[in-house]
């Protein structure tokens, strides 16, 4: 009669418990704070890809006249690029301000549709794109870049448009985060149903000067 003889059952080894215990008390460290993760590395990834993103026009946010002053400034030291201002001071003084910086006039666009941070971008993104610019140099005070990049990652972005901050000292505090909150949400509004929240007003093209925004 034949003997059949029963192979001992393998039982994980110490190491493999060891290994199997370290990996559960890694795992119940990181789910409580995983909803944080996402942001982080969000974050890490597209500051990384600020590294390699090479604009090719400049965008200021017009509103205030330290912005065009220092966009002037800038644009000097990248005079190949085309310069688009939304919202900012009338024509001839915009003019005068890029000329004192050095910067020829030929390649600046002043557009004065926008009313507010949101339409700065709604208003010109289809401009952009139409030109095949991808990513644009985003120039703003530092404490309004905040804001002003969100509401850019989502309109422009939705375009394939890419923005790369480029920021003064304001000597004032960033923003509040509801303001970022309620213009984000504006920015996925308009992505969902082409309105911004906001009517811009009716541009006279004969008015060469025109009030800031």
């Amino acid at each position: 009669m034949a003997h059949h003889h029963t192979l001992p059952r393998s039982h994980p080894s110490s190491i493999q418990k060891q290994r199997h215990r370290h990996r559960w008390r890694l795992w119940r460290l990181l789910l409580p704070i995983s909803p944080l993760l996402l942001p982080i590395a969000w974050i890490g990834y597209r500051e990384l890809e600020n590294t390699w993103i090479q604009p090719q026009a400049i965008f200021i946010l017009g509103g205030e006249e330290e912005r065009e002053i220092f966009g002037a400034k800038f644009a000097h030291t990248h005079p190949n690029l085309p310069v688009w201002i939304s919202g900012g001071a009338p024509p001839s003084y915009a003019k005068r301000v890029f000329k004192k910086a050095g910067v020829s006039t030929e390649n600046l666009h002043l557009d004065y549709q926008a009313i507010d941070t949101v339409t700065n971008f709604t208003t010109l993104v289809d401009r952009f794109e139409s030109k095949g610019i991808t990513s644009v140099y985003l120039v703003t005070s530092d404490d309004h870049i905040q804001r002003a990049r969100t509401i850019g990652e989502i309109v422009f972005g939705s375009r394939g448009i890419k923005v790369k901050p480029v920021t003064f000292a304001s000597g004032r505090s960033t923003e509040p985060i509801r303001k970022t909150v309620r213009d984000g949400f504006r920015s996925l509004l308009w992505l969902t149903t082409g309105y911004a929240g906001a009517t811009p007003p009716v541009i006279i093209e004969s008015s060469p000067e025109r009030s800031r925004i």
